[in-house]
C-alpha cells in the first residue's frame, strides 16, 4: 500500500519527513494549504500593483536591499537570484537529505506566509513524487539567510536548469529529467525565487533525521554496554532503580533500567554474584554507563523539542502576515538548530567514547577478568580484536574533533549586511557524521561483547546476549583463528543500525526505553 503524506497549512510531523526522505512516500497538498498560499499571493500581487518598495519583491537582496527593481524586471530578478545563489561546491548531499529539504520547503510555503502561487509548492511536490532529486553540493550554506545555496540548487531544477542525481548517484542535467517525467519548467513571479531559498530546510531536515537515528543508537548503546558488562563479569547492582531515583535525571533512569533488565536471566551473571573476592566496584566505563547515556538521552529530548518547534515555524523573509502586512524577519537564522546539533554531537561523541573504553577493557588480559588477551583463544599467533580497538580509538578521536561546535564560527558576508551567520548547516552535517561514527563504535563493542560471551561458555548468557550471538555468529563464527575482520565489523554495523537485534531483545524483555 502506498504511503501518503499530506501537507497541511498547519504543517507536517517528524514522521512525515522520515516517510518521504527514506521511504519515498507520496506527497499531497491539502486543499486548505492551497487556499492559504493563494490568499498570501493576493497580498503580494497587491503590493506589485501599488508599486510599494518591499524587500525581495521590488528590491534587490542582501546588501542590495536598497536597490529598486523596475516591475518589468522583477521576474528576471527572481531567476537571477536562483542562478547566482546556486553556487555550492563539493560532493552531492545524500538523497534522503535533499528529499527532506524539498518536503520542508513545501511545508514552509504551505503555511501561507510566503506570498507565492500554489503552483510553486505543487512543482516541488512533483519533483518528490517523480523521484527527481536535485544535485545539492555539500558546501555553500552558512545557515543564514537559511540554507541559501543548497535550496537554490533545488530551485534551479524547477527552472529546468542545474543538475539532478542519477539512479547510480551520477550527476545529470535537470532539463531532460523533467521532460522524461512529463514536467515543465516553472516561470517565477515576484518574490517567488526568494521564497524558494530563504529557510532552514536543509539543516532542519538533517536534524530531524539525526534525532530519529540518535534515539535508536542511544538504546543500542545500552544493549552493547550490557553485553560488555556481562562479558566482563560486571555487577548489575549499580543499575538498581533506587540508586537512580536519588539522582532524578530522566534519561539516566531509563538507561539504567534498560541495562538492569538486559543483565537478568544470565548464568554468566549468576556465576560471580556470591563471589566475595570479586571486585567491589566496577570501572567507571561500566558503572557509569547510564550516567553518560542518560545525559545523552536528555540532550536528545532538548534537541527533539527544538526541531519540533522549527517544524511549526515560518522561516521565510519577508513574510506575509494575516493582516496583510509584509514584514522583514530574521527567522531564517539557524542558531536554534546549530546550537542543538552541536549539543547532540557532543553527547553522541561521549556515548561512543565510553563504549570504546569498555572495548579496551574487554581486550586487556589484565582487566577483563580471565578472558584471553584481545579475546583470542590463541593470542600471539593471533591478534584477535586488537586492531578493531585501534579502529574504535581512531573514530573516537575523529568524533572529538567533530564535537567542536560549528555554531560559534560565524563569518560576515554580503558586504556586512549579513554580519552574523549560524553555521547551522555545518553543525547538522557533522552531527550526521558523528552518528555514523557512533554506529561503528557500537558495532565494535557489539562484536567484543559477543566474543567475550562466547568465551564464557558453557555459561549461558542473558536473552540479549543470546540474541546478539545469534545475530553475529553467521558471519563472525566462534572464537578461533583470526579471520578477515572488516566484513565482520560491517555486519556488526548493520546489526547496530538495523531493527532486528533490538526487536529480538524486546520480544524477550518487552520494550526498551
Amino acid at each position: 500500500m502506498t504511503e501518503i503524506v499530506t501537507v497541511h497549512p498547519t504543517g507536517i510531523s517528524p514522521a512525515d519527513v522520515l516517510a518521504v526522505a527514506r521511504r519515498d512516500a507520496t506527497v499531497r497538498l491539502d486543499p486548505a494549504a492551497v487556499a492559504a498560499m493563494a490568499a498570501s499571493r493576493a497580498v503580494v500581487d497587491g503590493i506589485e500593483a501599488a508599486g510599494r518598495p518591499v524587500y525581495g519583491v521590488s528590491t534587490g537582496f542582501g546588501a542590495l536591499a536598497n536597490t529598486f527593481v523596475a516591475p518589468e524586471r522583477r521576474a528576471e530578478l527572481q531567476h537571477a537570484l536562483i542562478r547566482s545563489h546556486a553556487a555550492g561546491v563539493g560532493a552531492p548531499m545524500p538523497r534522503e537529505v535533499v528529499r527532506a529539504m524539498l518536503l520542508l520547503r513545501v511545508r514552509s510555503l504551505a503555511l501561507g506566509r510566503s506570498g507565492v502561487r500554489p503552483l510553486l509548492a505543487e512543482a516541488l511536490v512533483d519533483l518528490l513524487n517523480h523521484g527527481i532529486t536535485p544535485w545539492v553540493p555539500e558546501h555553500g550554506s552558512l545557515g543564514a539567510s537559511g540554507d541559501l545555496a543548497p535550496l537554490a540548487h533545488c530551485a534551479l531544477v524547477l527552472l529546468g536548469e542545474g543538475w539532478v542525481l542519477g539512479p547510480d548517484g551520477e550527476r545529470l542535467d535537470a532539463a531532460p529529467a523533467l521532460r522524461a517525467a512529463g514536467l515543465a519548467p516553472v516561470e517565477l513571479a515576484a518574490k517567488e525565487g526568494l521564497a524558494l531559498i530563504n529557510g532552514t530546510d536543509g539543516m532542519l531536515g538533517m536534524l530531524l533525521l539525526a534525532v530519529h537515528d540518535a534515539a535508536h543508537l542511544f538504546t543500542m548503546a545500552d544493549v552493547t554496554a550490557a553485553l560488555a558488562i556481562e562479558a566482563m563479569l560486571g555487577s548489575e547492582r549499580p543499575f538498581l532503580p533506587e540508586l537512580h531515583a536519588i539522582r532524578p535525571h530522566p534519561g539516566q533512569a531509563v538507561s539504567a533500567a534498560n541495562i538492569h533488565r538486559l543483565l537478568q536471566d544470565s548464568r554468566v551473571m549468576d556465576s560471580h554474584r556470591d563471589d566475595l573476592a570479586h571486585a567491589v566496584q566496577d570501572a567507571y566505563s561500566m558503572r557509569c554507563a547510564p550516567q553518560v547515556a542518560g545525559a545523552a538521552r536528555d540532550t536528545l529530548e532538548f534537541v527533539r523539542t527544538v526541531a519540533g518547534r522549527e517544524l511549526r515555524s515560518v522561516v521565510d523573509n519577508p513574510v506575509v502576515l494575516p493582516d496583510g502586512r509584509v514584514e522583514s524577519t530574521g527567522n531564517f537564522h539557524g542558531a536554534p538548530l546549530g546550537f542543538a546539533a552541536d549539543y547532540l554531537a557532543i553527547a553522541a561523541a561521549e556515548v561512543g567514547a565510553i563504549a570504546e573504553r569498555r572495548v579496551d577493557r574487554l581486550l586487556d588480559v589484565a582487566r577483563n577478568r580471565d578472558l584471553p588477551a584481545f579475546l583470542s583463544p590463541d593470542a600471539g599467533v593471533n591478534s584477535g580484536l586488537m586492531i578493531a580497538q585501534y579502529t574504535a580509538a581512531g573514530i573516537v578521536a575523529e568524533n572529538r574533533r567533530l564535537a567542536a561546535p560549528a555554531s560559534v564560527d560565524s563569518l560576515p558576508t554580503s558586504g556586512m549586511q549579513e554580519d552574523h551567520v549560524s553555521m547551522g548547516w555545518a553543525a547538522t552535517k557533522k552531527l550526521r557524521t558523528v552518528l555514523e561514527n557512533l554506529t561503528s563504535l557500537l558495532a565494535v563493542e557489539l562484536l567484543a561483547g559477543v566474543r567475550g560471551l562466547q568465551l564464557r561458555a558453557p555459561l549461558v548468557p542473558s536473552p540479549a546476549g543470546r540474541a546478539a550471538v545469534a545475530a553475529l555468529a553467521p558471519v563472525a563464527g566462534p572464537p578461533g583463528p583470526d579471520v578477515f575482520l572488516a566484513p565482520v565489523l560491517a555486519a556488526a554495523r548493520d546489526v547496530v543500525a538495523g531493527p532486528d537485534l533490538r526487536a529480538a531483545v524486546e520480544r524477550e524483555l518487552g520494550p526498551l526505553g
